[in-house]
């Protein structure tokens, strides 16, 4: 079985990233916790300070389900609902190459 690999691309509000990178950073250290997920980075891009990408690694698309279900992505929602300069959108991927059988 491959991993499941999600990118969440996250526009937010001029003045809000501070704010955002705060609530994810408490959600991503928790999620990686969990002993569904691989990895689980917040990234922000190079020269746009309001737009970011969360790279969500998880062992099987169960594991992402189960993520939804944590306190802490509620948390997370609930905190960064009112900080988006527009909705979040995510692209899902199954992993070809390298092999990773080994997690």
């Amino acid at each position: 079985m491959s991993l499941f690999i999600v990118h969440v691309n996250v526009h937010v509000k001029s003045g809000m990233a501070d704010a955002f990178i705060a609530a994810t950073r408490v959600n991503a250290r928790n999620s990686r916790l969990e002993p569904g997920v691989v990895r689980f980075d917040l990234l922000r891009v190079h020269g746009e300070p309001d737009r970011f990408l969360l790279v969500e690694i998880y062992r099987n698309a169960a594991a992402a389900a189960a993520h939804k279900e944590t306190v802490h992505y509620a948390a997370w929602r609930d905190a960064v609902a009112d900080l988006m300069a527009e909705a979040r959108t995510s692209v899902k991927y199954e992993n070809l190459d390298p092999d990773d059988t080994g997690f």
